[in-house]
C-alpha cells in the first residue's frame, strides 16, 4: 500500500522518489492510525468545528532558526511535519470532514529551507478531503465555520492566528441573528483531545519503547564511560552522540549534575569538573520521532557511595519502588505521589532531618526544603505530556496505556535552610542530591517499567 501511494504522488507531484521513501521512513505511524484518531475526535465534537494551528518556527538568535518542532496535538491528528499549516475538522460538513491548508510549492524557496510537500501531495500522502494553499485561508475558511455551532480551538502562542480566528467568529456572531445557524461558542479543543492523547495506542507504544531503549543505551554507556575528572559536558555528549546515532534527538536539555549540582532541578550548564567523591546525576531522554523518554540516574564516580550518600540514595530508591508500586489500573494518580513522599518522611524523620508529627509534616508539607517537586508526570508526544492529574474534588484513576515518569528524590542544597521549628542540617549531608526515575506504562495487570534496563540496585552501581 505505503509502495502503491508512492509511485502515485511521484506521477501527481514529480518529487524524487526518495523523498517519498524517507518520508514512510519518519513518519511511522500509519495513515489509517491518524484517521483513526480524527474519526474519535469528531464524534466527540458532533456539529462542532476543530481547528488546529502548527506550530510557528522558533528563531534562535537574528534570522537563525531553530530546527523545527511541529505542535504535538497538529502532528497527533494529521502527522504533518510542516509550519505555516493549519487543520480544519468538521464533522458536519458534507464533503470536506478534513482539510489542510499548506505552504503551497515554491521551487525557489525550497531551495533554501528543503522540499515542501505542496497542496496536491498534502491531499493525497495525508488523506485529507480537500487541500487549498496556506493563503487561501481566510476565503475558505467560513464555510466550514457557517455551519458549526461550535467552534473548538486552543488559544495559542501564534497572536495573529488567534486574532484571525476571533474576527471569523465575530463576524458569523453578527449575522447570526438572520442565519440562525452559526457557532455561538469557542471551546477549548485540549479538553476534548489530551484525554484522548493521554491512552497511548500500541503504535505509540511502539515508538516509546524505542525511545526508550535508546536512553537506556545512552545512560548505561555514560556510567562506564565517565570518569573523574572528566568535565560534565563531555558526559553530556557521549550521551546525545548516542541520542543521534540511533536516529533521535535529545527530548529535553540534558542535565548532567556532579556534586552539589545535582541539588539543581533544572541544572544545564554542565561545565563542572567531575571530583573525586562526586555523586553524579543525569536526567537525559531521547525523543524518538516526537515520542520521548526521561530517565534519572544518580550514581557514584568513584565505583562506591560515601556512608552519607549511600543512606540518602537507599531512602530515594526505597520511596521509588514504593510509588511504582502503586501503579494499577483503578488507582487515583496521587496515590503514587503519596506513596513517595511517605517514604521520604519517614527515612527523614529518622535522620532527624526532620522532627514532629508526621501527618502533620506532610499536611503542611514541611518536607519541601529537602523534596520540593511532584513524583512525576504524564510522558508522551510532549515530555510533560497533557492530561489532568486530578478532576477538582475527584481522583485520575490510571487505566491501561497511559504512561507516566516515577521521580522522587532529595535535595541538600548546601545553602539549606529548613522550615521554621525544623531542625539545622549537619555539614555532612549538605550537597549531596538524589534522583531516580523511570518511565513506567500501566498495563491492564498492573505495570510494565519501560526503562528497567538501567541500573539503580546499590549493587549494581558500585564497582
Amino acid at each position: 500500500m505505503a509502495l502503491d501511494r508512492n509511485y502515485k504522488q511521484i506521477q501527481l507531484s514529480g518529487h524524487h522518489i526518495t523523498f517519498y521513501f524517507y518520508y514512510y521512513k519518519k513518519r511511522m505511524t500509519t495513515p489509517t492510525e491518524y484517521q483513526q484518531r480524527r474519526e474519535r475526535l469528531m464524534a466527540k465534537i458532533g456539529s462542532g468545528t476543530a481547528i488546529f494551528r502548527s506550530a510557528p518556527m522558533a528563531v534562535m538568535h537574528n534570522d537563525v532558526e531553530y530546527i523545527y518542532r511541529q505542535d504535538s496535538d497538529f502532528f497527533y491528528l494529521t502527522g504533518f511535519n510542516e509550519p505555516e499549516a493549519v487543520a480544519v475538522i468538521a464533522p458536519h460538513h458534507e464533503e470536506h470532514k478534513f482539510v489542510l491548508f499548506v505552504q503551497p510549492k515554491d521551487l525557489e524557496k525550497e531551495t533554501w529551507t528543503g522540499e515542501r510537500t505542496g497542496v496536491e501531495a498534502a491531499k493525497e500522502l495525508y488523506d485529507a478531503d480537500e487541500a487549498f494553499p496556506i493563503n487561501e485561508l481566510n476565503e475558505k475558511l467560513p464555510q466550514y465555520l457557517k455551519n458549526a455551532d461550535k467552534i473548538y480551538y486552543r488559544l495559542g502562542r501564534d497572536r495573529d492566528f488567534n486574532n484571525t480566528l476571533l474576527q471569523h467568529w465575530q463576524n458569523l456572531l453578527r449575522v447570526y441573528p438572520q442565519a440562525g445557524t452559526g457557532p455561538i461558542a469557542i471551546q477549548d479543543v485540549g479538553t476534548i483531545l489530551h484525554p484522548m492523547r493521554l491512552v497511548k495506542s500500541p503504535t505509540e507504544l511502539e515508538q516509546m519503547r524505542r525511545a526508550a531503549a535508546i536512553s537506556v543505551d545512552a545512560h548505561n554507556y555514560a556510567m562506564k564511560f565517565t570518569k573523574v575528572g572528566q568535565f560534565e559536558y563531555e558526559i553530556q555528549a557521549e550521551i546525545e552522540y548516542m541520542f543521534a546515532r540511533h536516529g533521535a534527538t535529545p527530548a529535553y536539555p540534558s542535565i548532567v549534575a556532579s556534586g552539589a549540582n545535582s541539588c539543581i532541578l533544572h541544572y544545564i550548564e554542565n561545565n563542572r569538573q567531575i571530583q573525586a567523591n562526586d555523586l553524579l546525576l543525569i536526567d537525559a531522554g531521547a525523543a524518538y520521532n516526537y515520542y520521548n523518554a526521561d530517565i534519572t540516574r544518580t550514581f557514584p564516580v568513584s565505583g562506591k557511595f560515601t556512608p552519607e550518600q549511600k543512606i540518602i540514595y537507599d531512602l530515594v530508591l526505597k520511596a521509588q519502588l514504593a510509588a511504582i508500586d502503586q501503579i494499577k489500573p483503578g488507582n487515583p494518580y496521587q496515590q503514587v505521589h503519596d506513596a513517595a513522599v511517605r517514604v521520604l518522611v519517614e527515612g527523614l524523620m529518622d535522620l532527624e532531618l526532620l522532627k514532629g508529627d508526621i501527618e502533620e509534616i506532610i499536611k503542611e508539607e514541611k518536607y519541601k526544603p529537602f523534596y520540593m517537586h511532584r513524583t512525576g508526570h504524564w510522558l508522551g508526544l510532549d515530555v510533560h505530556d497533557v492530561g489532568v492529574y486530578q478532576w477538582g474534588e475527584n481522583p485520575q484513576n490510571l487505566q491501561p496505556g497511559q504512561v507516566l515518569t516515577v521521580e522522587p528524590g532529595i535535595y541538600i542544597n548546601p545553602n539549606i535552610k529548613p522550615v521554621e521549628g525544623q531542625p539545622e542540617v549537619d555539614e555532612r549531608w549538605r550537597g549531596i542530591g538524589v534522583r531516580i526515575e523511570d518511565d513506567v506504562l500501566v498495563t491492564a495487570e498492573k505495570h510494565e517499567i519501560l526503562t528497567a534496563g538501567v541500573p539503580k540496585l546499590v549493587d549494581e552501581l558500585e564497582e
